[in-house]
């Protein structure tokens, strides 16, 4: 059994949001990422949503993420 938690992070701050890259380890020690979205709202609360990948996942996760990427920067002209 791993050691559990967060084993590594970093973050990307936009005025509108900030969304957190972090990988944990789970009470086996396999490695996932957590993808979390922060927004502040209109009354100074925080909104937030997350999703998890896991490992075996990733491949096909990779794969979806920059087919939209680059449908997006097709669309935008490159932008």
């Amino acid at each position: 059994m791993g050691k559990r938690g967060e084993v590594f992070s970093s973050q990307a701050t936009t005025p509108k949001r900030t969304y957190y890259f972090n990988v944990k380890e789970n009470r086996m020690g396999d490695l996932f990422l957590n993808i979390v979205e922060s927004k502040k709202q209109d009354n100074g609360m925080f909104e937030r949503r997350q999703i998890m990948v896991f490992k075996e996942d990733m491949p096909d996760f990779l794969d979806a993420f920059d087919k939209a990427v680059q449908f997006i920067d097709r669309q935008s002209g490159g932008k």
